[in-house]
């Protein structure tokens, strides 16, 4: 395909620069960097950091705009938005839904069940840091603009009447502040005016020569904000300084000057005396340790976690070597020749997961990536950039096992606590059933009752289900049995508390309803009244049984190995006994697997959720491995989506790429992943849920989780060695994936084979092995396929 004028001059300019030398571009790593010669004007174009409480958008432009979020800063305090009219409300439902009275059942849903208000809290940007240098745009040169993904810092340098001007940006998760420096190649040359800017729920703003900072509180009525305090504080290598007529500071005649940055909230801290006086404390800590140490600090244990994993897809093309904005432009252009491309926005979506979900600095709880992970510029951002828990959330942290990440997880754990005390009371108010539950959505307080107002997302009573998964998954890639035994349990426990209550036997099966398979539609059958209309509200959609299927199984599971017996619980005794009596999965006229109990007519048969399709991933009783007829509906379900036009958003393209991987289709799993990469990013990397959408960050995270998984899959108790892998993809190598069982994977492949693995056992216990398309192979040169191993010990496998 020809590529754009755009590109093709590109080309030669890159050509041009290489021909003398210049630095623009000559020393960054195609898979690690995003470069620039520009800066950025937009959202679309600013580049990202954070320490994983606080993030950073940086534009670099003469006079700077710093995006900067704080996690918890949401737009105000919990609220209890239980509807007083639902427990009356739930058994009509249901009763209406018997009686194929659907339209009527979502009517009385939508009135007497949805909460009130029907919306909850939403994510609000923090602040902006303005750094103005007095710099004309146009007099400007020789400018490049980059981001690490490996060490996590982002900078900038350019030409200004003959003075080289740089900037560097770092987030720090040990010391917990956001640090800058900028410098001038000629002494006293560099001058700055500094300031915070919010346009709502000011309290005061101040600067001070005293201490050369900055501060701004906000919170109150009308501020969009949990109360929080924010402050620069400056730190000058020569120069002098002032306060400006808009409570900012005046920086003149400096060579250097560092700025630290800390934000610390209310809902971290229980008193307004102590997080004002965490952000004194955390940025005279900065200042005292200086910009060197808070840098290789930060690049330091960003890195630790970075370098875990190492992918390489095989050599730079020459696209590559393109700055990142034109690189995209010729990927959409000429889909698959550029395969480096894939391995950089694999490191850059655990760049983003590293930056926007760490444990918190504060006493308080956690806070994970959101559906913005935690880069947002508007006070009220699209869907709220919550916590939608439908799918979006949970995909957010499927790469973090598998990619070594569990120091990721934290904050999710603690928002499934949150949602699981606010759930115990919606539990009993909406349903009258002990335990806990939680609908489609949750914000920063978990809180856990439906959201909005629409039969085809509110009334959703399964999300605890999926959260909970990814705690059992934990425990399956780790080991961490205190971690099942004292976070994990508790969870599962009170879930299967809650069911035992909630469902009720029809047509022979334990079902859910009033319920819903998100966010999906169907046509009213006949024989029922309205029959052609469309409805959303039914009887146990097959995404419910599943995610039951699946915490009974965890509860079974985890039982057996913290040695609990079941029969002595009420409520735990009939696990199993449940489990059998939950509707299986069935299959229809089409050769498809039905998302619903019936046959229903769709609506939009190019649905993006594939909801029905759970078991097959990131579920695993629909896989060859396990169940090939329902492997072969599940792939018949797929290709009817695709026929209609399904995948169009970003995360619901990714996750039928790593379905496909499930079903052991590397060429689909590759194309759905570059259909990704042509499509949806922006020229920053980060990923609009439409190519002319707004942000979401899912997809971005579910890339690398998909790739994962053409790689290494360990889901059916056999570590799985090239299940998926794409043809363009037959020659590379990979570093530090983690397999179930605790088995760190490292391997090189050539012309679609394996070269040799080695497998390292982190806690011991066996090792069952298999490699792509049948190969024959040895474990450290015996003919077996699985071995029992001794924790610690590394295995080789060749064929």
């Amino acid at each position: 395909m020809l590529v754009s004028l755009k590109t093709a001059l590109a080309v030669v300019l890159l050509a041009l620069i290489g021909a003398t030398n210049a630095q623009q571009g000559a020393y960054y790593d195609s898979n690690r960097h995003l470069w620039y010669n520009t800066s950025g004007s937009s959202f679309s174009t600013g580049l990202v950091i954070g320490n994983g409480r606080m993030g950073a958008m940086v534009f670099g432009s003469a006079f700077d705009k710093v995006i900067l979020n704080e996690a918890s800063v949401w737009n105000d305090l919990f609220e209890d938005r239980t509807n007083p009219g639902s427990l009356a409300a739930f058994p009509k439902a249901r009763d209406m839904l018997i009686d194929g009275n659907y339209t009527q059942a979502g009517q009385l849903v939508l009135r007497d069940m949805s909460s009130i208000p029907t919306t909850s809290r939403w994510f609000s940007v923090t602040n902006d840091l303005l750094l103005d240098f007095g710099h004309a745009e146009g007099s400007i040169s020789q400018y490049e603009r980059w981001l690490d993904t490996i060490k996590g810092n982002t900078g900038l340098n350019y030409h200004y009447n003959g003075v080289k001007y740089t900037r560097e940006y770092i987030a720090n998760f040990p010391t917990g502040v956001i640090a800058i420096r900028l410098t001038a190649s000629e002494p006293g040359a560099l001058s700055v005016n500094v300031t915070l800017d919010r346009s709502k729920g000011i309290l005061g703003k101040h600067a001070s020569t005293e201490n050369n900072t900055v501060t701004l509180d906000v919170g109150g009525d009308g501020s969009d904000a949990v109360p929080f305090r924010a402050a620069v504080r400056a730190k000058l290598d020569g120069g002098s300084i002032s306060t400006t007529s808009n409570s900012g500071l005046r920086i003149i005649g400096a060579t250097t000057v560092d700025l630290f940055y800390d934000a610390e909230t209310a809902f971290q801290w229980p008193s307004e005396s102590l997080y004002k006086n965490e952000v004194q404390k955390k940025l005279q800590n900065a200042v005292s340790r200086g910009f060197p140490f808070i840098k290789d600090e930060a690049i330091e244990d960003h890195s630790s976690l970075t370098t875990r994993v190492e992918l390489n897809l095989g050599p730079a093309s020459t696209n590559a070597k393109l700055p990142t904005d034109y690189r995209i432009d010729s990927y959409r252009e000429n889909q698959g020749a550029d395969v480096g491309f894939i391995t950089l926005a694999f490191n850059f979506g655990r760049h983003l997961l590293v930056s926007s979900s760490r444990n918190t600095g504060g006493p308080g709880l956690g806070v994970p990536a959101n559906l913005q992970g935690i880069w947002n510029d508007r006070y009220n951002p699209p869907w709220g950039s919550k916590y939608t828990v439908n799918i979006n959330t949970e995909m957010n942290y499927w790469l973090a096992e598998v990619t070594n990440l569990p120091d990721t997880l934290r904050p999710l754990w603690d928002l499934l606590w949150r949602s699981h005390d606010k759930g115990n009371s919606v539990a009993k108010k909406m349903y009258n059933c002990p335990g806990y539950v939680s609908h489609h959505n949750l914000d920063l307080w978990g809180d856990s009752t439906p959201h909005d107002n629409g039969t085809q997302w509110s009334m959703w009573p399964s999300s605890s289900l999926w959260l909970t998964q990814h705690a059992m998954e934990h425990y399956r890639f780790t080991g961490d049995r205190d971690f099942l035994k004292n976070t994990a349990w508790p969870l599962f426990k009170d879930a299967a508390t809650f069911y035992d209550c909630y469902l009720f036997e029809f047509e022979g099966y334990l079902s859910t309803g009033p319920s819903i398979s998100p966010e999906n539609a169907f046509y009213i059958p006949s024989g029922s009244p309205d029959a052609g209309m469309q409805a959303a509200i039914d009887i146990g959609p097959t995404m419910d049984n599943s995610l039951l299927y699946d915490l009974y199984t965890n509860i079974i599971e985890s039982s057996e190995a913290l040695g609990i017996d079941l029969t002595k619980d009420p409520v735990l005794s009939k696990v199993k006994n449940n489990r059998s009596k939950l509707r299986p999965a069935a299959i229809g006229s089409k050769g498809q697997i039905l998302e619903y109990r019936k046959e229903y007519g769709e609506p939009e048969p190019m649905h993006r959720h594939i909801s029905h399709l759970w078991d097959l991933y990131p579920g695993s009783r629909m896989t060859p491995a396990i169940n090939q007829t329902l492997a072969n509906a599940a792939r018949r379900s797929l290709e009817l989506r695709l026929a209609a036009g399904g995948a169009h958003t970003g995360w619901s393209r990714i996750w039928t790429a790593a379905c496909f991987a499930r079903l052991l289709d590397g060429n689909q799993t590759l194309y759905h992943i570059e259909s990704l990469l042509k499509e949806h990013p922006m020229k920053n990397m980060l990923q609009a849920i439409s190519r002319e959408g707004v942000f979401q960050i899912d997809s971005n995270f579910g890339l690398v989780a998909a790739v994962s998984e053409s790689l290494v899959q360990s889901h059916a108790g056999v570590v799985n060695l090239l299940p998926a892998l794409g043809g363009r993809l037959a020659a590379g190598s990979v570093k530090g994936l983690v397999a179930r069982g605790g088995f760190v994977v490292s391997m090189s492949w050539k012309d679609g084979k394996l070269l040799e693995a080695q497998i390292t056992s982190t806690r011991g216990g066996k090792l069952a092995m298999k490699v792509a398309n049948g190969q024959n192979f040895k474990i450290d040169g015996a003919d077996v396929d699985d071995v029992t191993t001794t924790a610690g010990r590394t295995y080789n496998v060749t064929l």
